[in-house]
């Protein structure tokens, strides 16, 4: 009893924490509001979504709180993070599924291994330096990309406003020094469901 209570506030709590502004923008949506081509209302809905995934995979086991992380874009589901078998990446995967709204899961969740404290420093490294190329490039929305980094992997979550900026975004990652692979889901503003008028 005591722990479904405090899963209960716990949960309560990363809803409640939908509101405001922060450097991954309004909803907690990674786009800032202002430069974000998707309707508030779609904003809203992917807001929601994500919440709700969040809650769904937090209720399973609350080891996934700090381990897996979720995005949705228009959606479209994108899940990250570490888990210790592929059962429970194929749980995870269900569970976006069955998420009301789902259009499309991607799931780049990866097995646990051993730490290696060499290759996350590079890989934070990795991400340090394609975030800094982006904020640069004056022809990229730097704020409407998400990047994740594992084993000299880049992972590129947003949206781009024109082909030739998410092909700029790919490019400059693929510069970076000793990246093995970049995986990119960009998400073109003419392919969104709704866009703002």
């Amino acid at each position: 009893m005591k722990n479904k209570i405090l899963i209960l506030i716990l949960l309560n709590f990363i809803l409640m924490g939908c509101v405001g502004v922060s450097s991954t923008g309004l909803f907690g949506t990674g786009v800032s509001v202002a430069l974000d081509p998707r309707t508030v209302g779609t904003q809203i809905d992917d807001s929601i979504m994500q919440k709700t995934i969040s809650a769904k995979i937090l209720t399973k086991d609350k080891k996934y709180l700090l381990s897996i992380k979720t995005k949705v874009l228009d959606g479209r589901i994108f899940i990250t993070g570490k888990v210790d078998s592929p059962e429970e990446k194929l749980l995870i995967t269900k569970l976006a599924w069955e998420t009301k709204g789902a259009r499309s899961v991607r799931n780049d969740i990866k097995i646990k291994e051993e730490f290696n404290f060499k290759q996350s420093a590079k890989d934070v490294l990795i991400t340090s330096q394609l975030r800094t190329a982006l904020i640069v490039n004056k022809n990229i929305k730097a704020t409407n990309y998400q990047i994740d980094t594992y084993k000299k992997k880049i992972y590129i979550y947003g949206i781009s406003l024109t082909l030739e900026e998410r092909d700029l975004v790919i490019s400059e990652a693929k510069e970076i020094l000793d990246v093995e692979d970049v995986i990119a889901s960009i998400i073109l503003v003419e392919d969104l469901r709704i866009q703002r008028e």
